[in-house]
């Protein structure tokens, strides 16, 4: 099959085709506008826009949008980070061109009806709630705020009621005029399809959108330019111009009493940024720690101590900061034992270098996770659109393996000894209402 490529559109898109073997095709918009691009006042509104893309357009119904991608047997769906929002869908390979016409119109031409916005409005914050009520989810929202207290990336992705309340639909035209624009854009296409084809059907449904480069316009995005060495970490070109802000420290501790039987532990450690080349040590780090039931957290706390059902780790990546979470549900009265005993594994790695037998297997494990995700459309789809918008270029899978393969054991210790500190910590406990503290 052909190699993956990129164009860029004489508006400024950019298109990325990855041909493969497959029986489908995977199309997806990745736009750089996500939570962290809003202001307080604002918080929110890249999530309700999402939702609010698929209410219909001049020529079509939210029930069109739906029967044309279901009655063809496919899927779509769109999610919302902190910094981008994606629109994707999945089909039979056939259907390229229905598939860049629909998300295409989406993008271009969505209505946003006041009907449609209220009720919409509605649902959005049902689906607040719904994660309120979800002790897991408010364990890591409030272990974000702390990582990164008074700043857009501590903010919840998807706002809060007070922030949706007084948007209206025309407050989510502007936004998108602002932020959907060609240069902020990046398409993909995935699967089986000839280049030549997929490039002018993409180029023909979204290369005449014209637009000033985001690049020019926005100044609303707070850039944390602070590293656990405290070193400025670069942003990538495409956020190049934003305005900067000092990360303030983390907040030690946050507690959320809550109807519940379990507690839920979220411990964090404030990191560097994607365009950082430590992320590979850190990514070897977190699988060491808490990635897979053979994990070094899994093993000497569930399995030899049973303080947790479960307990996982994730490394998070943005621009120009990041965060490692370490997450459990446990006992409250056991909460002491288990943070005792996760103390105790960080600082082993710090203390010793990871032995050449685990290192060996954990890297093999990341570059296996990898190629397997990757026999998925969908998985590609993301891979592409995520890394094109992080570093303004074409990234293979291979760049990033063979990076991996080349983490040494003096990288995860090094890497352990920056990250682990407590001045980059923060901890969030959400406890049953019924007890009077979470200590033994």
């Amino acid at each position: 099959m052909n190699r993956p490529q990129q164009h860029i559109l004489s508006n400024g898109l950019r298109v990325v085709l990855v041909p493969c073997e497959a029986e489908s095709v995977a199309f997806g918009l990745f736009i750089a506008s996500g939570s962290r691009h809003e202001t307080a006042k604002t918080a929110g509104i890249s999530h309700f826009i999402e939702h609010m893309l698929f209410k219909g357009t001049p020529t079509r119904r939210p029930i069109d949008i739906t029967r044309a991608i279901e009655g063809r047997g496919g899927n779509f769906n769109a999610c919302t980070g902190e910094e981008s929002t994606c629109y994707f869908v999945h089909l039979p390979s056939e259907y390229l061109e229905e598939a860049v016409d629909i998300i295409s119109d989406m993008y271009l031409n969505a209505t946003i009806p006041a009907d449609e916005f209220a009720r919409e409005k509605d649902v959005v914050i049902e689906e607040i709630k719904m994660y309120a009520d979800e002790p897991d989810c408010v364990a890591m929202e409030n272990l974000q705020a702390a990582l990164f207290p008074k700043h857009p990336l501590g903010r919840p992705v998807a706002g809060s009621a007070k922030s949706l309340g007084p948007l209206t639909p025309d407050d989510l035209r502007q936004y998108i005029k602002a932020h959907y624009l060609p240069t902020a854009t990046i398409a993909v296409v995935v699967g089986a399809f000839e280049p030549e084809m997929a490039l002018d059907v993409v180029a023909r449904a979204l290369g005449e959108r014209g637009g000033k480069s985001l690049l020019r316009r926005d100044k609303s995005v707070a850039s944390p330019l602070s590293t656990p060495a405290g070193d400025a970490t670069l942003l990538s070109r495409r956020n190049k111009n934003i305005s900067s802000a000092v990360l303030l420290p983390p907040t030690p501790e946050v507690v959320a009493r809550k109807d519940v039987n379990q507690a839920q532990l979220a411990l964090g450690y404030r990191t560097f940024g994607i365009h950082d080349e430590r992320k590979y040590a850190a990514t070897v780090l977190d699988a060491i720690l808490g990635r897979g039931m053979s994990s070094r957290l899994f093993q000497e706390v569930r399995e030899k101590r049973g303080l947790s059902y479960d307990i996982s780790s994730r490394m998070q990546f943005f621009q120009d900061a990041g965060f490692l979470s370490i997450t459990a549900g446990l006992d409250a009265a056991k909460g002491d034992k288990a943070r005792a005993t996760i103390d105790r594994e960080l600082q082993k790695l710090v203390a010793k270098r990871v032995s050449v037998t685990e290192l060996k297997r954990i890297k093999e494990f990341l570059v296996g996770n990898f190629r397997l995700s990757h026999e998925k459309v969908t998985s590609k789809l993301f891979f592409y659109g995520n890394t094109a918008l992080s570093f303004d270029r074409l990234v293979m899978p291979q760049e990033q393996v063979e990076a991996i393969k080349r983490v040494t054991a003096a990288d995860v210790q090094a890497v352990a000894a920056e990250i682990f500190r407590p001045e980059n910590a923060s901890v969030s406990l959400v406890l049953p209402k019924t007890m009077s503290n979470g200590r033994e």
